[in-house]
């Protein structure tokens, strides 16, 4: 199911079943699992994995050297994860040794036309990057995150999972998991509450949320502060938890 004017090098271990399209390259150590389908002219450089089930579109790049002047030749990994979608002309750059070697692309991603993805960045599971999304390098996304088209991401930030960032934003802070954030630069509007009832979150979950969001930051309490409070008045459910744990590890400060 390879192409007669595709280029594969030797080395790379492609699943029996997997179809490569016109043009394309595939360099050496390369692995490509079963079921997937490499469009025409896609290049995939070295040291990339790619799982099961994806679907990777015409002129991607994957596996580029990373844009990083840290960076110096050495090797360093893209790891995409089962079922996820990689369209038109999406870039997503190999890791380097000082963020840890790899760039990761979780299973079940939708990568829209034109996004890039630096060195060294992590996205979790079922993330929808629009069109034109820039994620600068060592930046985590966590699952079924959403960002809108034509929206740049400060290199280190962090959003959290089922955080929900509008098109055409400027996020230069961390965005709490399970909230609704837009503007350049970046704001955030309470909660991301459709979605999170299109997930089938209870009523009990989204009014604890509710009530966490609110102390955090709506009543201006210093964020220590705050926290100590959520602790003290919300019952402790995991959703909770994982808010309050975002913002006690948040390096770069809080998208308010």
């Amino acid at each position: 199911m390879i192409h007669s004017t595709a280029v594969v090098d030797p080395g790379a271990q492609i699943a029996a079943d997997v179809s490569v399209g016109p043009f394309a390259v595939i360099g050496a150590d390369v692995e490509i699992g079963a079921g997937t389908t490499i469009g025409p002219h896609v290049v995939i450089d070295p040291f990339v994995r790619i799982g099961p089930q994806c679907q990777i579109f015409q002129f991607a790049s994957v596996g580029g050297l990373p844009q990083a002047v840290r960076f110096k030749g050495e090797k360093s990994f893209v790891s995409i994860g089962r079922g996820t979608v990689v369209r038109e002309f999406v870039t997503i750059n190999r890791g380097t040794e000082h963020g840890g070697g790899i760039t990761e692309v979780g299973e079940e991603n939708l990568l829209m036309a034109y996004c890039h993805i630096a060195h060294d960045c992590h996205t979790g599971r079922n993330v929808i990057l629009a069109n034109n999304t820039t994620l600068a390098g060592h930046i985590t996304i966590g699952d079924f995150a959403t960002i809108g088209g034509l929206t740049a991401v400060h290199q280190f930030t962090r959003i959290g999972e089922y955080a929900f960032v509008g098109g055409t934003s400027g996020v230069a802070k961390d965005i709490p998991p399970y909230v609704l954030a837009w503007g350049n630069r970046a704001h955030l509007y309470g909660l991301n509450s459709v979605g999170l009832k299109r997930h089938g979150f209870s009523q009990r979950t989204l009014s604890a949320l509710k009530k966490t969001y609110r102390i955090v930051f709506r009543i201006g309490l210093t964020l220590n502060e705050a926290i100590e409070r959520v602790k003290a008045e919300v019952e402790r459910i995991p959703e909770v938890a994982t808010f309050i744990e975002f913002l006690e590890t948040s390096r770069r400060g809080l998208t308010r």
